[in-house]
């Protein structure tokens, strides 16, 4: 069995990284656990994201979403959760969580699991949260903030039945992700970058998950930032578009080898 994490996500797509990024930069030891391809990718071009007017590469943008979520620390494992037993209380949530990889069967434990795994939720069945069926999908209930009913698992993501955009799915796994943060032992999160002496100046303290940073630092990051968005931008994408995984036969060549 492997160390305690605070926080597994269950789902690698744009709900699931974008959890794990406001996660882990708030302090929390956070693991992502994906099995397969974010349907995301199964977009030819992504449009109405917010930042590239022109829309964007969808396998060039779920890699960028990866990306982030190294970046602030998450950690990413290929691999099918397949059971969720609950072993804590209400006062101090634990899950153990069996995930199938390449190698066999592993345990991992975690004081809280965020479930953004569209659309299987199968894994949830024995820990109490309400599951609705609707043919051959499973949606998860969630009040307006994404706990379930089971303290200490929260949903994100399509799974919850939100509309089926991917500014949408972003927006709901970031206002889920910050919820969990505020029912951990974090006491506050707001994750703002500011420049020097925005509250110092002041007289005022720079609040928790806050920070002001010096006009080298500032260009620093900028420059920095640039240069990861051109890597990642300077040639197209060599990953070949897929369809929609039930075709066996597609003439176009868009199935797996």
């Amino acid at each position: 069995m492997e160390a305690q994490r605070d926080v597994l996500v269950v789902g690698g797509g744009v709900a699931g990284l974008t959890a794990a990024t406001f996660l882990a930069r708030a302090g929390l030891d956070t693991l992502v656990v994906n099995d397969g391809e974010s349907i995301v990718r199964r977009n030819a071009h992504l449009e109405n994201v917010p930042g590239f007017p022109a829309g964007v590469n969808s396998h060039l943008f779920t890699d960028l979403l990866s990306e982030q979520a190294d970046r602030s620390g998450a950690e990413q494992r290929t691999g099918r959760v397949v059971a969720v037993d609950v072993v804590g209380t209400a006062e101090e949530p634990k899950f153990d969580v069996t995930v199938e990889t390449a190698d066999g069967e592993t345990t991992i434990t975690a004081t809280r699991l965020l479930a953004a795994s569209w659309s299987d939720a199968s894994y949830l069945e024995d820990t109490g949260v309400e599951l609705r069926a609707a043919g051959s999908k499973t949606y998860i209930d969630t009040d307006e903030l994404g706990r379930t009913a089971v303290e200490g698992i929260y949903a994100a993501g399509r799974l919850t039945e939100i509309y089926h955009q991917t500014v949408v799915a972003a927006g709901d796994a970031a206002e889920t992700a910050i919820t969990l943060v505020h029912d951990s032992n974090t006491p506050f999160y707001n994750d703002w970058v500011a420049p020097e002496g925005y509250f110092t100046d002041r007289g005022r303290e720079v609040p928790p998950a806050c920070e002001e940073i010096p006009l080298d630092e500032w260009k620093a990051r900028e420059d920095e930032s640039r240069e990861v968005m051109q890597s990642f931008f300077a040639d197209p994408h060599t990953e070949p578009q897929r369809t929609h995984p039930s075709l066996v036969e597609d003439e176009l060549g868009r199935l797996d080898e």
